[in-house]
């Protein structure tokens, strides 16, 4: 996990290497069986995240786990400031070109139904982040270009990829 100032680094650039823009969210107290109902509860705030997959046959936690391949910023926003996170609007251009324009609101789980079920499979710890998932307009990165993720009432960040 880097910050945007860090940038991304790619590796096995003979290979397609993608963005993701995603809603991130950061817990803030720990959550094991959490309802829906009650998983707003245990967010401490929100961030935009950029999640970049290298495409291959390897196991998917390693196409997404090199340095630098979790973009988390540019700052936490409390769920005050955000209000309802199921109707943001998500962007990304790269080099000035628009990739992936969407809202949370077509999201397949919602923010605190993704807290709810991974709560069921492990504990919640304050710091933990949840990616959201990406809309369509995935696309590849190459060394030189620069991304430029915006999230409604959470801000915008610019990445250089090298």
């Amino acid at each position: 996990m880097v910050g945007p100032g860090e940038g991304v680094k790619l590796v096995h650039t003979d290979r397609r290497n993608d963005h993701e823009v995603e809603l991130a969210l950061v817990i803030g107290r720990s959550a094991k069986n959490v309802s829906a109902a009650a998983a707003p509860d245990y967010i401490a705030g929100y961030c935009i995240g950029l999640d970049m997959t290298i495409r291959g046959p390897e196991e998917r936690s390693l196409r997404k786990s090199p340095d630098s391949y979790c973009v988390l910023g540019p700052w936490l926003v409390t769920p005050d400031e955000v209000g309802d996170p199921g109707k943001l609007q998500v962007s990304i251009a790269v080099n000035g070109e628009p990739r992936q324009d969407a809202s949370t609101s077509d999201l397949i789980l919602g923010v605190a139904q993704l807290i709810a079920w991974g709560s069921t499979f492990y504990t919640l710890h304050p710091g933990d982040v949840i990616l959201t998932g990406t809309p369509q307009g995935v696309g590849p990165v190459k060394p030189g270009d620069t991304m430029h993720a915006r999230i409604e009432r959470i801000g915008s960040m610019q990445v250089k990829v090298s």
